[in-house]
């Protein structure tokens, strides 16, 4: 890849090391090119997009955004700011490492999210996942933030916080820069810092009753994403905005 392709997956990738205990990163989600460019506006130094917001915006249910439109989209928020992007593109929609890659890369994207959810609602085996990771790894080079989502806490798993430890640790060895367990409470992160060790980044999913930043990054959070959480929360005040006109 060329030095100007790498350019801002390094800026990314440097924004998730060498942080402060309770500095965590804090990536809002666009599901638009209006909503990327207020998180812009308003200093954040990279935006991470929810494929679930992205979804609701464009009238679908959560992973049921066609391929071609998720791209699409992607693309439109990463042209409207000059921050970094990390694109969450759900489970790859079935396409081969050199093609994903391909893909991703052409909507200007610096990172990319990959879970290990499989199509029919269960988990991936690890070594399939890790071995999917390992090529896009291959694909992209440095061109490309990679976080790895780990569902083990969506899916009923026995003693969650050890096998997304345990997955954790084979999707980072695959090439993986930062891992997600999403959902994972933040009483647990403690306990998945202990197992990933200090300097693999943990990204957290954050929701109105989580505590504050600064004290999830103590607990051991590298960095904090919303999901569609924040498009949810507009809406509420767009809800509240339609009955104040159906009233007026």
């Amino acid at each position: 890849m060329s030095e100007r392709a790498s350019e801002p997956a390094r800026t990314l990738r440097a924004l998730h090391l060498g942080r402060a205990a309770g500095d965590p990163l804090v990536l809002p989600g666009p599901w638009d090119a209006a909503s990327a460019v207020a998180f812009e506006a308003a200093g954040f130094p990279a935006l991470a997009t929810p494929s679930a917001g992205i979804a609701r915006s464009l009238g679908y249910e959560d992973g049921s955004t066609p391929a071609d439109e998720m791209f699409a989209q992607v693309a439109r928020i990463v042209r409207a700011v000059s921050v970094p992007v990390t694109a969450d593109v759900e489970g790859g929609y079935g396409l081969a490492p050199k093609e994903l890659v391909e893909r991703v890369l052409e909507t200007g994207a610096a990172g990319v999210n990959l879970e290990d959810s499989d199509a029919r609602g269960g988990l991936k085996d690890t070594h399939e996942h890790a071995d999917l990771l390992a090529a896009v790894r291959a694909e992209a080079g440095d061109a490309l933030f990679v976080n790895a989502r780990v569902d083990v806490y969506l899916r009923d798993v026995p003693a969650p916080a050890t096998a997304a430890v345990t997955r954790s640790l084979r999707y980072a060895a695959a090439g993986a820069d930062c891992v997600y367990p999403i959902a994972a409470p933040a009483a647990d992160l403690p306990a998945l810092r202990a197992g990933l060790g200090p300097d693999l980044p943990l990204n957290f999913l954050a929701r109105p009753d989580s505590p504050p930043f600064a004290e999830l990054g103590r607990l051991g959070a590298t960095r904090i994403t919303f999901g569609p959480g924040l498009l949810l929360r507009t809406l509420d005040h767009v809800r509240a905005l339609a009955e104040e006109l159906r009233g007026a």
